[in-house]
């Protein structure tokens, strides 16, 4: 069964009783979009319309996210998010279909790692800043210390501390206004709520990474890959995408002068018009 959330998010229930957020636009071959942390479907609601022009697009809330369920007892691993889309896709009759994915932050490396696992289904593969290898930058490594303990945690992860976040994650801060602020933040209204946020921004293991590096230089599919250059919150981002160009050649990248990490906030036209091609 599907239903509508007051922001908009329609929302159904997985096979194993998982409650997920999640946008809809278009008709044709599904592209579905994954965002990172601490965002939700939101982020890609300038983009969305563009390849909605060809595609039915359907922009996932992640569990721990958005209009989705927030368990703070569980791992939110490479295994639990993958489940979480198998079941999303099976509710919506999209359990044996090709799709196109394509990944922001953190959904980077759970596109990839749930592509390389089921890469009959995935006809397009598309990254914006994202990280995908084990070696970890100091600026990821800084992060995870952060949300592993509870004196940090819990600043990062409140409402002045997701709205900081989000101002490092622009290149500017006219990019971002009340609507958007509140869109991040109203999810998180307790302090369950906030642990789940936590927990998920941290629970993909390494083993996981290591295994996309191993694979990516296999992956035979379309990719393409968009990225803002003045990213705060991945500044290594750029060192990323060159490993990247390297292991599978046939990527074509694109680099946004003067956009951030959130780089659909920066550029929406550009990064709607790219995808939008991309999965046409």
């Amino acid at each position: 069964m599907t239903t509508t959330t007051e922001r908009g998010t329609a929302t159904l229930t997985t096979e194993d009783g998982l409650t997920l957020g999640y946008r809809e636009l278009g008709s044709g071959p599904a592209v579905l979009l994954l965002h990172g942390w601490p965002t939700s479907s939101h982020l890609w609601r300038n983009v969305m319309p563009t390849i909605a022009e060809h595609n039915r697009v359907l922009a996932l809330d992640l569990p721990g996210f958005g209009a989705s369920d927030k368990p703070s007892d569980v791992r939110y691993s490479f295994d639990f998010f993958e489940r979480a889309i198998d079941g999303f896709l099976a509710a919506l009759g999209i359990d044996e279909e090709v799709v196109g994915v394509a990944g922001h932050d953190l959904g980077g490396p759970i596109a990839v790692h749930w592509a390389l696992e089921r890469r009959s289904r995935v006809s397009h593969l598309a990254l914006l800043n994202t990280l995908l290898y084990p070696e970890f930058s100091d600026a990821v490594r800084d992060f995870v210390i952060a949300l592993s303990s509870s004196v940090t945690r819990d600043e990062l992860v409140s409402r002045a501390g997701l709205e900081d976040f989000l101002h490092l994650g622009v290149a500017h801060d006219s990019a971002l206004d009340d609507h958007v602020v509140a869109a991040v933040t109203a999810p998180f209204t307790t302090d369950d709520d906030r642990l789940a946020l936590a927990a998920a921004g941290i629970g993909l293991s390494i083993r996981g990474f290591a295994e996309i590096a191993a694979g990516l230089p296999t992956l035979s599919m379309p990719m393409r890959v968009v990225y803002g250059t003045d990213d705060r919150i991945l500044p290594d981002v750029a060192d990323t995408m060159v490993r990247l160009q390297r292991d599978v050649p046939h990527a074509v990248i694109t680099t946004l002068l003067g956009a951030g990490h959130f780089v659909q906030e920066d550029a929406p036209t550009q990064v709607g018009a790219m995808l939008g091609e991309f999965f046409a």
